[in-house]
């Protein structure tokens, strides 16, 4: 690993000391900064010229700031002379933009890969990216990993009865389908229609499948203002379901989100750390934060070696 260096930027460095010590390396030594009228300054501190780079940054809120860390990273890192600069994007901001579903609107996850790849970007390592195609959306090679792996194994635990996986939408199904395979039991689908004009509200319409009398567990991949999770599990509550339980990759909780939770009827929602939650998680029990750590860093690791890693999911 002596040719392999990993900086991060200011969005998430909790979760990067997590996979630099499951790699069993020092954090790079790098300044991220601002000038007074909120400008970024970024200098890295060591030597890389010829090492393979690695940029930890998710682009979450504050978006457009680390979305700007990220790019500045990668410039001074090509500047620098490195031999390849990966960018690891636990959390893809701006990824729910990624067609034009109205007259007049842009494709603003295109415009962002297209950044990435002009600061210098050789090649991304993104986890639970919100709709598969947005790979094709860069020109370089995508690696792209799914957190379903770590929210299984927490589920795995729970004394469940009669569990019945739940899609949250028609999008979802795939995932779904992929957390019912590996516990193994049954699975239902979301109806919901969503307000053109108005954005993160959604309505439950029908719940297709059997949940009455049964413990049901939403798997989604993001938690944005929640609600479309508490709706989802009002619906389900009055269609009959003993308990609801939720595992969502992303944990973005803006807004109304910690407000709509604590008052909801559900029992627990898994999340993982490619978002920094902090003080969010303290103050409600129900929210259970998993570290993907682990398995970013054993991407890093095959990546930095040359080795599948897609064998990871097999």
């Amino acid at each position: 690993m002596k040719d392999l260096r990993l900086f991060t930027g200011r969005a998430n460095p909790r979760l990067a000391c997590g996979i630099c010590e499951y790699l069993q390396i020092e954090p790079g030594r790098i300044e991220v900064s601002d000038f007074s009228d909120g400008e970024v300054f970024v200098q890295i501190q060591e030597n890389i010229r010829g090492q393979d780079v690695f940029l930890v940054q998710s682009t979450c809120q504050p978006v457009n700031q680390h979305l700007m860390e990220l790019l500045i990273m990668a410039d001074a890192c090509r500047r620098a002379s490195a031999a390849r600069i990966t960018a690891v994007i636990p959390y893809f901001g701006y990824g729910r933009q990624d067609r034009k579903d109205r007259p007049r609107v842009p494709i603003t996850a295109k415009l962002v890969a297209d950044l990435i790849a002009a600061a210098g970007v050789n090649r991304v390592l993104a986890l639970d990216l919100h709709a598969g195609q947005l790979q094709g959306y860069f020109n370089m090679p995508v690696d792209h990993l799914f957190a379903a792996p770590v929210l299984v194994e927490h589920f795995k635990q729970q004394q469940f009865q009669n569990l019945t996986i739940i899609a949250p939408d028609a999008g979802g199904v795939e995932r779904a389908t992929a957390f019912a395979k590996r516990l193994d039991t049954s699975l239902a689908i979301i109806d919901k229609r969503r307000d053109r004009d108005k954005k993160n509200i959604a309505k439950v319409m029908h719940i297709v499948g059997e949940v009455k009398d049964r413990d049901v567990l939403i798997a989604d991949d993001i938690v944005d203002t929640a609600g479309t999770l508490v709706e989802a599990t009002a619906a389900l509550l009055r269609a009959g379901a003993r308990r609801v339980f939720a595992g969502a990759a992303h944990a973005v909780l803006s807004g109304p989100a910690m407000q709509r939770l604590g008052s909801s009827g559900l029992q627990q929602l898994a999340v993982t750390d490619t978002i920094p939650l902090g003080a969010k998680a303290d103050k409600e029990a129900r929210v259970h934060v998993l570290s993907v750590a682990p398995l970013l860093g054993e991407a890093i690791k095959r990546i930095h070696s040359d080795d599948s890693v897609s064998s990871l999911f097999n």
